[in-house]
């Protein structure tokens, strides 16, 4: 992290011995350890949070795609209602017609009895 070698550690822990002391040297090394945790907890969480964020960001873009793909959805479905619309008004003039066939059916079908019956 600090590319600190051995021996320049080794050089950092003899003139802490010196200038603080053996009595001071055990409180002060408790308290550097205390803040190179803090710093490394907050060094993780800043990672953890910038993470999270980019994963929010792609997500957001993945919601506007979908978005775009049921606007077009929307589209088709107007689309087929206007068809089917049209169809069912198409088929619907159609109908008197195809309600008086069967109609001329099944007066066929006495007289086709009444031949039969006569024979």
């Amino acid at each position: 992290m600090f590319d600190i070698g051995f021996l320049e550690l080794i050089i950092v822990a003899v003139l802490a011995l010196l200038i603080l002391g053996p009595e001071r040297l055990p409180k002060a090394a408790q308290t550097v350890g205390r803040w190179v945790g803090k710093a490394r907890r907050m060094a993780s969480t800043f990672s953890q949070e910038i993470d999270r964020q980019l994963e929010i960001e792609t997500l957001r873009e993945q919601l506007k795609e979908q978005g775009k793909s049921i606007n077009i959805n929307d589209d088709a479905n107007k689309i087929h209602e206007t068809v089917s619309h049209a169809l069912a008004e198409a088929s619907s003039s159609f109908e008197p017609e195809a309600n008086k066939q069967p109609k001329r059916d099944k007066q066929a079908e006495p007289a086709e009895e009444d031949t039969l019956k006569k024979s």
